[in-house]
């Protein structure tokens, strides 16, 4: 299968000098003022502020500002180095990225196409903005569909005896490169020493509402015991399979009339949504991961 689509990219409709502000810190009086002030003694004007409590009583406190700043590209490291005063004050954790700056990919697949067509037709609308900046696969299917859009396609076969040496090379072609690693249906495991390189900055898709039908064949799981609603979830990889911070989900209603394959069928609609969605509210820096949980600004 081959997309015959000809690539028009949209322009950038991020202002040149707007930036992103990602804080979690426990929770207490002031934050968003001394925040708020700080900004404004800088020059920046806030224009969208989103926030959060965890637990009033003493729990946590998540907050995403954009913010226009004059000279954002040469004051940008200035103001990170005079905010981490403030940062200390509260125990903070933060990260300010500039609106502009498109974020590169790496999307792994194996043989199904569903996930990567999704992606690939919301970066080509425009939808999606992040760089591709390459396609690996354990399998050359997908190369008449990608590299006909000018993306690199990596084939890297991966078998129980050369997965470490296929890691290896998996690495070598994203390490410092990609700022995240899309899983669009990559039906490999990935091993704790390569998540380290990309904590929280790894994302799956898992054909499955989790934390219900954990691991492989979970259609299968869910045919077998009746289920009347099926899920997908995209979720951070961690160490711990198919357990790692959910970012999104989503179901559909079946029936005792559905089979295995169509319980597959309905549930590929599910997965792809679900996946462009997570990818693109990671994209645009709406993620902050607490613990084994996330609060999605969307």
């Amino acid at each position: 299968m081959t997309l015959n689509i000809k690539l028009v990219s949209k322009p950038n409709k991020c202002n040149e000098n707007r930036a992103r502000m990602l804080i979690s810190c426990p929770d207490q009086p002031g934050i968003v003022a001394a925040v708020s002030r700080f900004l404004f003694e800088h020059g920046a004007n806030i224009v969208q502020s989103d926030q959060y409590t965890m637990d009033p009583e003493g729990g946590m406190f998540f907050i995403r500002i954009e913010f226009d700043l004059d000279q954002l590209d040469e004051r940008l490291t200035q103001l990170q180095s005079d905010f981490a005063e403030v940062a200390a004050k509260f125990q903070m954790k933060w990260s300010v990225a500039r609106a502009s700056r498109k974020k590169r990919l790496a999307i792994f697949v194996s043989k199904e196409d569903h996930c990567l067509l999704e992606l690939l037709w919301q970066w080509q609308a425009g939808d999606l903005n992040a760089d591709i900046s390459m396609v690996i696969s354990n399998h050359p299917d997908m190369r008449g569909i990608v590299e006909p859009l000018g993306i690199p396609y990596y084939h890297i076969p991966v078998t129980a005896d050369t997965k470490k040496e296929a890691e290896l090379k998996q690495l070598e072609l994203v390490d410092g490169k990609v700022d995240a690693i899309i899983l669009a249906r990559y039906m490999q495991i990935i091993s704790p020493e390569f998540i380290e390189h990309f904590p929280n900055r790894i994302i799956n898709i898992h054909h499955s509402f989790l934390p219900a039908f954990v691991g492989a064949r979970p259609y299968a799981q869910a045919f077998n015991r009746g289920v009347k609603i099926i899920g997908a979830t995209a979720h951070y990889v961690t160490e711990e399979l198919d357990g790692g911070p959910i970012i999104d989900q989503d179901v559909q209603r079946v029936s005792h009339r559905d089979n295995v394959e169509d319980l597959k069928r309905i549930g590929r609609h599910i997965e792809r949504i679900v996946l462009a969605r997570a990818v693109s509210w990671h994209v645009e820096d709406r993620i902050i991961v607490h613990q084994n949980k996330t609060v999605v600004f969307n």
